[in-house]
């Protein structure tokens, strides 16, 4: 599932959509495929966590979500989209010489720009967007002291924009099992670290989701999708296991963890599963 920096990066590709009128728009899902935006202008491609929101100049906005298969997709002047694509399209959104096509994308929904509240206002603070604080994301990601550090990073109503490929690599870079209680954890250190990350990874020409600083392939990662290889730190075998606390979307029971039992000393779930190696 796309991250955070994911969603910042698709917005920012939108951009080319800002300031100009639509002279194509298409909604194809249920009752909005017959509102009618040909003429309006978007005035912002802002972000919140993993939801997308294109703002409006008549005081609409346009939320989407890419959750596990959906994408943006632009297509330039004199081209078409491949037709093998068709299918998936659920929305369009063109302006002179540049066309939006959303694919596969599992919510789309038409909200006032006023009650956007209704669709992000369960998020917890998102270290890419302008309101940041991270004192809230400590208190909100600190508020059951028992709670695995790993599940509640992964929560959006802690902090926005974490999935599984940060948090792995985030338990990793901080020393702690991923099972340890956030009671135990150095919550402000933790949180800070984690917004760097964001940014650098959606900021910085080729480092998106790097995280050893290492572009080779295989190497970009700490402990995420490494699974019976050496651990890049001390060469100890990393370990995967189901994820099965993966917050408040329902994705979340489809991820796995993955950990040095060495560099990450902690609590581990008592049921052990042995798994073939990922390839």
């Amino acid at each position: 599932m796309p991250e955070g920096d994911s969603v910042w990066l698709v917005a920012r590709k939108l951009d080319v959509l800002v300031g100009r009128p639509l002279v194509r728009a298409e909604l194809r899902r249920g009752k909005l495929a017959g509102v009618e935006l040909v003429g309006r202008t978007v005035t912002e491609q802002a972000t919140w966590g993993k939801h997308l929101l294109t703002r409006f100049d008549h005081g609409w906005t346009l939320h989407t979500h890419l959750k596990m298969d959906g994408g943006w997709t632009i297509v330039g002047p004199g081209k078409q989209l491949p037709r093998r694509m068709e299918p998936d399209v659920r929305v369009v959104l063109g302006v002179e010489g540049r066309t939006a096509y959303g694919l596969s994308l599992p919510v789309t929904d038409l909200v006032r720009t006023t009650e956007e509240d209704q669709v992000v206002g369960h998020l917890g603070p998102d270290p890419l967007r302008r309101d940041w604080d991270p004192a809230a994301a400590v208190a909100r990601i600190g508020a059951d002291p028992e709670r695995p550090v790993n599940a509640a990073l992964l929560d959006q109503r802690t902090m926005a924009g974490l999935g599984n490929l940060w948090v792995n690599e985030l338990c990793f870079l901080r020393g702690v099992s991923p099972w340890t209680p956030v009671g135990e954890v150095d919550l402000p250190s933790l949180v800070a670290l984690a917004a760097r990350m964001l940014r650098h990874s959606a900021t910085t020409p080729g480092a998106y989701q790097v995280t050893t600083g290492n572009n080779r392939r295989g190497r970009e990662h700490w402990v995420a999708g490494r699974a019976h290889r050496a651990c890049l730190r001390c060469g100890t075998m990393i370990e995967v296991r189901d994820q099965g606390d993966g917050g408040d979307d329902e994705e979340g029971r489809e991820r796995r963890t993955w950990w040095c039992p060495h560099c990450q000393p902690g609590p581990v779930p008592a049921s052990r599963t042995p798994r073939s190696p990922v390839r």
